[in-house]
């Protein structure tokens, strides 16, 4: 490739161009959104100098968003364990012998309750996960009655329920829901070596399903898995060539736990935690190759330093899961997160609600 050659395509609704210079690809200022990346320039991206890469993210996180402003969600189970699904990574798979139970789907108030708790801790998105493969007709009434109680408090609303047909995916969208969460979880080429009851292609016929119905679409997925940087690439390259970009973008570290397949495969390995650098380069690449997304430090967050921590907020990074627990997993804490933006002078950021009407929830 020349050194001057534009590898953007044309802007939607911005002027951002990506050229190439000797130091690799460079972001200037702006919000051109890509779909069209290739494995090659992604690759490049992610074996540019540290410095280098952090600089190109922080300047296209600066084109696109306010400085200094992180999302805070919190996320809650609303039905725990028994799930059909193998995924190697959950302990909430009705084959983990993680020693997790089985429960049933919590009442509408009890998640309202939740809910309202979240919001006096600064938390402007509540995300409501369900250990199901597909949810069940019979389930319906009172997940569309979560989405209202949540919305009529200010909130945006999230779920992640497995698999959706069309007629749920319009279901959920015609009840308020602001994003639904469906991650590819890795590469298409790795992911066969993570889950084999459902494919990535199932993965995608989701997402299109949650797209064509009017909801946003939170996906990403989890590093550290054992996957390699190509995996990575991989990874990136899935979601940063979709019709059009995730509006969240969250990026997991593997929490190993014992009873899972990849816990006990990863357990005391130099796999079990991906490297600090190499998280806050995927995070970089992440924040480049989708501009306009919200790209959310996920879970894995309680075993990171503070100084980790900043580097991916340095590196695109504006939107954490606050709290003590993620579903099952343990979490940095309020009072962690708390005293970690005082000293980097961040300020919780406040929630944008999709555009819809909305029945009084009953």
């Amino acid at each position: 490739m020349n050194l001057d050659e534009n590898i953007s395509s044309p802007p939607q609704g911005g002027a951002q161009t990506i050229a190439q210079d000797s130091s690799g690809p460079c972001p200037a200022a702006g919000n051109t959104v890509r779909n069209d990346w290739t494995r090659e320039e992604i690759a490049a991206l992610f074996d540019l100098p540290f410095d280098e890469l952090v600089f190109q993210a922080a300047t296209v996180h600066r084109a696109n968003h306010k400085p200094g402003e992180v999302q805070l969600s919190t996320l809650l189970s609303i039905k725990t364990g028994g799930c059909p699904e193998d995924c190697g990574y959950c302990n909430q798979s009705a084959g983990a012998k993680s020693g997790l139970k089985a429960e049933k789907l919590l009442d509408v108030r009890t998640v309202l309750q939740n809910a309202a708790q979240a919001k006096d801790r600064g938390s402007s998105r509540f995300c409501m996960g369900a250990a199901w493969r597909n949810p069940k007709d019979r389930d319906m009434p009172a997940i569309i009655e979560m989405i209202k109680g949540v919305r009529q408090m200010g909130m945006e609303t999230c779920m992640t329920l497995g698999m959706l047909t069309k007629e749920q995916s319009e279901m959920l969208s015609e009840a308020g829901l602001d994003y639904y969460n469906h991650n590819i979880d890795t590469s298409p080429e790795h992911y066969e070596k993570v889950i084999t009851t459902r494919t990535f292609d199932d993965r995608l016929e989701t997402l299109e399903n949650v797209r064509n119905s009017g909801i946003n679409v939170c996906s990403g997925g989890i590093v550290g898995m054992g996957e390699t940087r190509e995996d990575r690439v991989g990874f990136v390259h899935a979601l940063a060539t979709l019709p059009k970009h995730p509006e969240s973008v969250p990026v997991n570290a593997l929490v190993p736990v014992k009873g899972t397949v990849l816990g006990d495969m990863l357990a005391d390995t130099p796999l079990a935690k991906i490297d600090d650098i190499e998280f806050v380069r995927t995070i970089a690449v992440a924040r480049i190759t989708m501009p306009a997304s919200m790209v959310r430090l996920s879970a894995g967050r309680e075993s990171m330093s503070e100084s980790t921590q900043a580097l991916c907020f340095l590196a695109g990074a504006n939107s954490i899961f606050t709290g003590d627990k993620l579903l099952t997993t343990g979490n940095a804490g309020d009072d962690a997160d708390e005293t970690l933006f005082a000293k980097l002078g961040l300020v919780p950021m406040e929630a944008e609600q999709r555009e819809c009407k909305l029945e009084a929830a009953e």
